[in-house]
């Protein structure tokens, strides 16, 4: 893999905390709470900085989503 396509791969795969927490729409606390019971896992921890990968975002996203519509149907 190239250099150029390594640096793609990050900037289009590998979210931060806080833009995991935007694209799954809960707050900090609640995606700390996600990490601590094991729903959702960082690719990398360094200090307190998590990566995560879109693609577990996203299936996680999807998840609560399916969540939300069961236990809270008069959100719709």
């Amino acid at each position: 893999m190239k250099e150029n396509e390594k640096i793609k791969f990050i900037q289009d795969e590998v979210l931060t905390a806080a833009e995991a927490g935007e694209l799954l729409g809960v707050t900090r606390q609640r995606l700390s709470a996600l990490v601590t019971s094991g729903k959702l896992k960082p690719v990398k921890k360094v200090g307190t900085v998590s990566l995560f990968l879109r693609d577990h975002v996203e299936a996680q996203k999807k998840e609560l989503e399916a969540g939300r519509k069961k236990y809270r149907p008069y959100d719709e």
